[in-house]
C-alpha cells in the first residue's frame, strides 16, 4: 500500500490555520503593514469605495493636458523682451545646459496681453488667451535634471528616480470612481506610448487597480480604440456565463492566498466586461452635436479632448491627454515651425474644452492643468559644427505650467524667472508643491493622504510640498 506523506504547511499556511484563525488575523495584519495586503477598492468596484478626502474640495475631476517633450515658456507663457534686446549677443548670466547653447535667442512669436488681467501670451495660443481670466499661470516652475524620463517621473509620479504611483493613480486611490463601467483613470495618447511608457501612469506599490488604461487615439473606432471591446466568437449572455465561472475559479484560488495583485486582476476582467457597452457610448462621437465637433474642429488632438470631455462627465475621474507618441515638443532645431505646428494642433481644443466646461456647469468642479516635463533654454542652440540649430535646449531651472477651473483663482501668475527666462528666482515652485496643489483642490491634505509600504507611509509629496495659497480661489 503506497502511503504518501502530507504535504508540509508553508509558512502563510501555518498562520493562517493557526490558532483556531487567529493566526489569519496577524497575517493580515504584517500583510497590510508590508503593503501586501487587498485593498477592499481592488476586489470590489471603484463607485462604491468611499472617500479618503479631507475636507470638501472644490474640483472633483482632473483633465491634464501633457505637452511631452517640454514646450519653451519663452515662446508661449513667459514673455521676455530682453531676449529681443540681446539677440545675438552672450546673455549677461547663463547656467550649465545638456548641450552647447549660445546667444541670446528671441521669441520668433509676438506676445500680446488678453482680458482684464492683461496676462501676456504668445500668438501661438491666441484661442487659449481669451481665456486667460480664468487660468493661473505658474511661471516659476522648476525640475531637477535635464533629462526627459526624471523629469517625466517627477512631473507624472513625484519622484525622479524611484518608482512611485502616478498622480491619477493617488487620486483614484483617494476618490474612486463614479462610473463603475470605465476605468477612474485614462491616459489617451496618439501614435503609440510616451518616453517611459506606462510608467507614466503606473499604479507603483497601489493596488494595481489604480493605474491608468491606455487608448490610443490616433484611432476612430472604438473596435480599434480598444482592443477586444467586442468578441467575435460570444454573445454578451455566453461571456457573462464564461466570467462567471472564472470569477468562482480565482475566489476558490484567491481563498489560500493574499495577493492583491490577484485581487485587481479579477477587477479588470469584471471592469472589461462592463466596458463593453459604456465604451462604446462614450468613445462614439457621432453621438455628439455637429456644432460642438466644430468647436473643438479637426485632428486627431482635437478628437481626443472631446472624448476626455465625454468620459469626465461620465465619471471617470483622472483623464491625461498626451500631445502624441514619444516626444514631439523637443524641438533642439527648427522651433519655430514645430512649435507653431503643434500649438495649431491643441490651441483650438483647449479653448473649446474650456467653453464647453462652462455651458455644461462642470468648469468651477473640474481641474484642467497644462504643461509639460520640463522648459526650454532662453540661448539658442549649437551644432557640433557650432553653428545655430534655430531650437532651444532642455531648461529645468524654470518653465511654466497653468492651471484653470476647479478652486483655481483665475487671472492671477505665480512666480516669474530672471529677465531672460533662464532661472526660477520669484517664488520658485517645485513639482512637489504643485502636486500638493492638485491634491488641496480635491479636497487633500497632501501630508494625509499615504499609503503604507514596506514599513512606511508614502505620500505623492515625499516629504516635501507646499500649497501655492495664491492661486487658490
Amino acid at each position: 500500500m503506497n502511503h504518501r506523506r502530507p504535504m508540509p504547511y508553508d509558512r502563510r499556511t501555518f498562520l493562517q490555520r493557526s490558532g483556531m484563525g487567529l493566526g489569519a488575523l496577524g497575517l493580515a495584519g504584517m500583510l497590510g503593514e508590508a503593503g501586501l495586503a487587498p485593498s477592499a477598492a481592488s476586489a470590489a468596484s471603484f463607485g462604491s469605495q468611499p472617500t479618503r478626502q479631507h475636507y470638501p474640495g472644490k474640483a472633483k475631476r482632473v483633465i491634464h493636458f501633457f505637452l511631452n517633450g517640454g514646450p519653451s515658456q519663452v515662446d508661449t507663457f513667459d514673455h521676455k523682451p530682453m531676449l529681443a534686446k540681446y539677440a545675438g549677443q552672450p546673455i549677461p548670466e547663463t547656467l550649465a545646459t545638456e548641450r552647447k547653447t549660445g546667444a541670446a535667442f528671441p521669441s520668433p512669436f509676438k506676445f500680446r496681453p488678453y482680458g482684464q488681467s492683461g496676462i501676456e501670451v504668445s500668438d501661438i495660443f491666441s484661442r487659449i488667451g481669451e481665456h486667460v481670466d480664468d487660468i493661473a499661470v505658474i511661471n516659476s516652475m522648476f525640475a531637477h535634471l535635464p533629462n526627459h524620463e526624471p523629469s517625466l517621473m517627477l512631473m507624472n509620479c513625484g519622484d525622479s528616480v524611484q518608482p512611485r504611483p502616478s498622480v491619477g493613480s493617488w487620486v483614484l486611490y483617494g476618490m474612486g470612481s463614479e462610473n463603475q463601467n470605465l476605468p477612474g483613470f485614462i491616459a489617451l495618447c496618439p501614435g503609440g506610448y510616451p518616453i517611459k511608457d506606462a510608467e507614466n501612469w503606473q499604479a507603483g506599490f497601489l493596488p494595481g487597480a489604480y493605474q491608468g488604461t491606455y487608448i490610443d487615439t490616433q484611432f476612430e473606432e472604438v473596435e480599434r480604440l480598444i482592443a477586444n471591446i467586442r468578441s467575435p466568437h460570444a454573445t454578451t449572455a455566453m461571456q457573462r456565463r464564461q466570467l462567471d465561472l472564472l470569477g468562482q475559479l480565482n475566489a476558490e484560488h484567491r481563498a489560500s492566498r493574499s495577493d492583491p495583485r490577484l485581487d485587481a486582476r479579477i477587477e479588470s476582467f469584471e471592469l472589461a466586461f462592463r466596458m463593453q457597452m459604456a465604451a462604446t457610448d462614450a468613445f462614439d462621437l457621432d453621438r455628439e452635436p455637429q456644432h460642438i465637433r466644430e468647436l473643438y474642429g479637426d485632428g486627431v488632438n482635437a478628437r481626443q479632448t472631446l472624448i476626455a470631455r465625454r468620459l469626465l462627465e461620465r465619471g471617470v475621474r483622472y483623464v491625461q491627454l498626451w500631445h502624441g507618441a514619444g516626444q514631439p515638443w523637443d524641438h533642439h532645431s527648427g522651433l519655430e515651425g514645430g512649435h507653431r505646428d503643434l500649438a495649431r494642433q491643441i490651441d483650438q481644443p483647449v479653448a473649446a474644452l474650456l467653453t464647453d466646461l462652462k455651458q455644461r456647469g462642470m468648469f468651477d468642479d473640474t481641474l484642467v492643468i497644462f504643461g509639460g516635463e520640463f522648459g526650454r533654454t532662453p540661448t539658442v542652440e549649437l551644432g557640433a559644427d557650432g553653428n545655430s540649430l534655430l531650437g532651444r535646449d532642455h531648461n529645468q531651472y524654470g518653465f511654466t505650467v497653468w492651471l484653470a477651473g476647479g478652486g483655481v483663482r483665475g487671472g492671477t501668475v505665480h512666480g516669474a524667472t530672471d529677465d531672460f527666462g533662464f532661472k526660477a528666482v520669484d517664488q520658485p515652485t517645485s513639482v512637489h508643491d504643485l502636486h500638493a496643489t492638485i491634491l488641496h483642490l480635491l479636497g487633500f491634505d497632501h501630508e494625509r493622504l499615504t499609503f503604507r509600504y514596506a514599513g512606511r507611509d508614502f505620500r505623492l509629496t515625499d516629504v516635501q510640498g507646499q500649497v501655492i495659497g495664491n492661486i487658490v480661489a
